[in-house]
């Protein structure tokens, strides 16, 4: 969850930088964005059993997905890179039974008090990386000390989609404030 609120806020930022308002956000037209809260709100909330945690997880892939791409045609390259992060990491975790966690990134991370939960294998969603693991460079491997957290190249290709589509929708001009252009039938004076 603080990788998503350092996301938003530095995408924030980044488009106050470039001259653009957080107001403009009311006139990006996101379709579906109930259900991208859904998939996500599926991957927080704990399931009493192994198998409804991973009914659940892959329903929140299915939905998060469903919304990246009911929404391409609107802002096609941040929904692209959504759409990437989100296959990415769907694909690590049901060829793994889960997403693999690198020793190395928890500790670079600063979360090595979480190896011993990974390796309890009680969380559904994460385990410890394994010499059986398939498609590791895919997994979370990468270790944000700043933050403290792991993340995988598909948590990158979604987040940055994530943080494209906020600076450009601070930059857009609202609706009121555009100039109309005129038809190439109407002749100006």
């Amino acid at each position: 969850m603080e990788l998503i609120v350092a996301t938003l806020l530095l995408a924030v930022v980044i488009g106050y930088a470039a001259g653009g308002r957080l107001s403009a956000l009311a006139d990006l037209k996101v379709r579906w964005a109930w259900v991208a809260i859904a998939g996500l709100v599926l991957q927080s909330i704990p399931m009493p059993s192994r198998t409804l945690s991973f009914v659940a997880l892959y329903l929140s892939f299915a939905l998060l997905l469903a919304f990246a791409a009911v929404n391409i045609g609107r802002q096609a390259i941040p929904f692209v890179a959504i759409v990437l992060g989100v296959v990415m990491n769907f694909t690590v975790i049901a060829v793994n039974g889960g997403m693999p966690v690198t020793r190395d990134a928890l500790v670079t991370s600063g979360q090595l008090e979480t190896l011993d939960e990974l390796t309890d294998q009680g969380w559904v969603k994460h385990h410890l990386a394994g010499s059986e693991d398939d498609l590791l460079f895919l997994g979370d491997v990468i270790g944000v000390s700043q933050i403290g957290q792991v993340v995988s190249i598909g948590d990158v290709f979604a987040y940055l989609g994530v943080a494209w589509l906020v600076v450009s929708g601070m930059r857009r001009r609202p609706r009121h404030d555009r100039v109309p252009v005129p038809l190439a039938t109407e002749r100006s004076p």
